[in-house]
């Protein structure tokens, strides 16, 4: 078995206090191996939001332990934790989060900008990962030149730019037409082949399954741990 790039170790996460406090996650124990491909499912209120928030350096637990590629992350302070999410984390969101008045080009260079990547290397390496996601004649486009779809697409170029170890996508195609959706997924089904770790939040069961594991949240628990057909035989 492949060693996890994200363990989360009896995380809990409350909101409030006294008769006001909300239990979000409780007693917690996830394992992202690395390499996998996760969906992790869930009514609104299960806990998986919270998880992926903790997951992605955007939350932290209020108690338990969480290692990403070996790091103890509740150890850190905030800058550090900006510093370490910007390394090892790529995210895609329902709402493609592109600025309106950058090209597809200059959207996906922004995280190489923090990165402290030259100019020159910015420009090669974010038109390289807009041509793998087949936007490579768009490069010049905005947003509002693009439909819904190559706008995820610029956003999951964005997401890999930096060659994270974990690729967080929450609900990437809640916005999406069905043709668009599976377009996307099979961006991801790619990426992952290429032995990038994915883990991807939906409340879609067809969406689910293009998964290797199907993860379950209930009430700040994991009530399921199955395989995706894509882990299944033929």
């Amino acid at each position: 078995m492949s060693e996890p790039v994200a363990l989360l170790e009896n995380v809990r996460k409350t909101y409030g206090s006294g008769d006001t406090e909300v239990v979000a996650l409780d007693d917690l124990c996830l394992s992202v191996r690395r390499g996998e491909y996760l969906a992790v499912m869930g009514t609104s209120g299960s806990g998986k939001s919270t998880a992926m928030n903790i997951l992605g350096c955007l939350d932290r637990p209020s108690s338990g332990r969480y290692r990403l590629n070996g790091t103890a992350v509740e150890l850190l302070s905030d800058d550090e934790l900006a510093d370490l999410r910007n390394q090892e984390l790529g995210f895609v969101f329902q709402q493609f989060h592109l600025l309106p008045e950058l090209s597809a080009l200059e959207n996906v260079m922004l995280p190489m900008i923090y990165a402290g990547v030259p100019l020159e290397e910015r420009h090669e390496r974010a038109t390289a990962a807009l041509q793998r996601v087949g936007l490579g004649q768009r490069l010049q486009n905005k947003p509002n030149q693009l439909s819904g779809g190559q706008q995820q697409r610029v956003a999951v170029a964005r997401a890999i730019i930096n060659q994270p170890n974990l690729l967080l996508a929450d609900e990437p195609t809640g916005a999406l037409d069905s043709s668009t959706t599976k377009e996307v997924l099979d961006l991801f089904d790619e990426l992952h082949h290429s032995g990038m770790t994915v883990l991807l939040v939906t409340h879609e069961h067809d969406v689910a399954d293009r998964a290797q594991r199907v993860v379950q949240f209930q009430d700040g628990h994991i009530i399921g741990d199955r395989p995706g057909k894509a882990a299944l035989p033929a």
